[in-house]
């Protein structure tokens, strides 16, 4: 695809291991569901071209004027419109009377010949008089009786294949892909693909089926609408997702008036962040745009909790990875918030950041700990057990919209940021010093994701494409975490001598913030970072209790590539 082209990709989720089918089921649609499919998909554009028309009839006062001029065109060219239906032409109908809708699909989209073929067969003329053997086997020429065709055999999943379901969005769509990603062979291919009716903007695995609670291998997918769709990956040429949660849609006026009975309690708004939990796996959690964290019992498909403990748009949403009630939650009004979800209205407990919390996860080395970042390039660590962060960290010169701790390595975190760079962090033992700072060439990376059977294997999404990436080929990387890899790593890595061509790290090291200013020595040692000799290093600000910073001048180095 063109580089001037719209091909971004805001959100990844990884499948482990043995958790999809080996050979997934491909769906043949009937007649009566394509039937169906079609006309779902007419009515909501005919709902969405009514709730435009409200919009537009429902204008502020200041805007009187313009909304006036805007009515009156549209009278104009409902006039027009109105002389030309006397013309003698046949429209498309949405009437429900006697089945004249169905009968129109099926016309317009010849529905009455999907079931038989194209054309038939001649074999005494075709080229079945040109084939003396019946198949390959009996033929004497043919030497490999038994070839397997590449592409089925790329279809069928191996044991060492991981998934990476990703959203896409071009200029043409909005697609759901499913790709295939083996280490051991060093292969990343797409597999399958869904056309999606709006933007993704969030994907959570989960393994919970909702039709029977049995496991399968299945994404929640939120966007900018309200509802949250359930994708079964299991699934190949699927048109819609096996579920939908639904939230509660703006209704047009015309709509109240006929007095609908009122939707479930659900989102009103974009659904920006989904959490699965895996100890009680019928449980969903979803942080939305409209202030509100909903949960979700799977195996009813309703809402059982709504919490509004955020004042403005609840942005990410993690649930513990061992206690089951506790959930993370961050929000635009500048907070993270942990909530028992066993009593939500009395046990929350907040911390106050610089800035608005654009990501916020567990720390799963370390239970008690969280990790929170702001739209201002700051990073944090806070115990729960404690009010002040552990550090604070200027991570990245814009906001850090990605962040994933390595799924086995204690220490390796990874943040992404706008500034176009990502940056390799070890924060162990809450003394963190930068590793790798590299510019991948992706333009603004909203997202990255580690592979759960790959520590040191990354997922990133970018608004140029996206990349799957082994940081071992960062020689410091492999260097500073070599101690702590399991032994096949740590011997694969041992006589590799091989470099990136433009390794940079540490690099803007002077942008790193502790709050700890006074033990000195810690500062000192957490800059030297895996260099070899401790060197002293100012950093860029001062932060104060409430995380304030004064800026300070500083001269930029300039950085020489590492090499070994």
């Amino acid at each position: 695809m063109s580089g001037n082209k719209k091909n971004i990709v805001p959100c990844i989720a990884w499948v482990k291991q043995g958790c999809a089918k080996q050979n997934p089921d491909k769906i043949t649609l009937e007649k009566e569901e394509l039937k169906r499919i079609i006309q779902e998909t007419q009515e909501k554009l005919i709902d969405d071209e009514n709730a435009s028309n409200d919009d537009a009839e429902s204008e502020d006062d200041e805007e009187k004027e313009f909304s006036a001029a805007i009515k009156k065109a549209t009278k104009m060219a409902a006039s027009i419109k109105n002389k030309s239906q006397d013309r003698p032409v046949k429209k498309r109908k949405h009437s429900d009377e006697n089945g004249q809708e169905d009968e129109d699909i099926a016309a317009k989209y010849g529905l009455d010949d999907y079931d038989d073929d194209d054309m038939s067969t001649d074999y005494l003329h075709g080229i079945g008089g040109l084939t003396p053997f019946a198949s390959n086997e009996e033929d004497p020429y043919i030497t490999l009786k038994n070839d397997v065709d590449s592409d089925d055999e790329d279809f069928i999943l191996k044991p060492s294949d991981n998934l990476i379901a990703l959203g896409r969005i071009t200029e043409e769509a909005a697609v759901l892909e499913v790709h295939i990603y083996n280490g051991d062979l060093n292969n990343l291919f797409i597999h399958h693909d869904y056309i999606l009716p709006t933007f993704p903007l969030v994907l959570e695995w989960l393994d919970y089926d909702v039709a029977d609670a049995t496991k399968g291998n299945f994404v929640a997918m939120g966007t900018m609408e309200p509802d949250i769709g359930i994708w079964d990956l299991d699934v190949v040429d699927s048109l819609e997702p096996v579920a939908v949660l639904g939230g509660k849609r703006k209704q047009s006026k015309k709509k109240k008036m006929k007095k609908k009975e009122v939707l479930a309690e659900g989102h009103s708004d974009s659904v920006l962040d989904l959490s699965w939990n895996k100890n009680v796996r019928n449980v969903l959690a979803s942080a939305s745009a409209d202030k509100t964290v909903c949960l979700w019992d799977l195996s009813e498909g309703k809402v059982v909790s709504t919490l509004k403990h955020h004042d403005q748009q609840v942005q990410c949403v993690s649930w513990h990875p061992v206690e089951p009630q506790s959930l993370l939650t961050g929000s635009f009004d500048n907070c993270a918030a942990v909530i028992d979800c066993r009593s939500p209205g009395e046990n929350v407990k907040k911390w106050k950041f610089d800035g608005e919390v654009e990501r916020a996860i567990w720390n799963h080395f370390s239970p008690f700990n969280f990790l929170a970042s702001t739209d201002k390039g700051m990073l944090y660590e806070v115990d729960v057990r404690q009010e002040k962060p552990l550090f604070t960290l200027s991570a990245h010169e814009e906001a850090v919209t990605g962040m994933s701790l390595s799924s086995q390595i204690p220490g390796l975190l990874v943040t992404t940021s706008p500034d176009k760079h990502l940056k390799v962090w070890d924060i162990k033992d809450s003394k963190p010093s930068l590793v790798l700072s590299r510019n991948l060439k992706m333009d603004i990376i909203h997202c990255v994701s580690c592979n759960p059977d790959h520590p040191f294997v990354f997922g990133i999404g970018a608004n140029k494409d996206f990349k799957v990436w082994d940081i071992r080929e960062s020689a410091a990387v492999r260097r500073h975490f070599l101690d702590r890899m399991p032994a096949p790593l740590a011997d694969e890595c041992a006589a590799d001598d091989e470099d990136l061509p433009e390794d940079s790290a540490a690099d803007g090291i002077a942008n790193l913030n502790m709050e700890d200013a006074e033990d000195a020595a810690e500062e000192e040692e957490m800059l030297a970072g895996d260099r070899g000799s401790k060197k002293s290093a100012k950093s860029t600000a001062d932060v104060d209790g409430q995380g304030k910073k004064k800026k300070k001048k500083r001269k930029k180095k300039k950085k020489n590539a590492i090499s070994l």
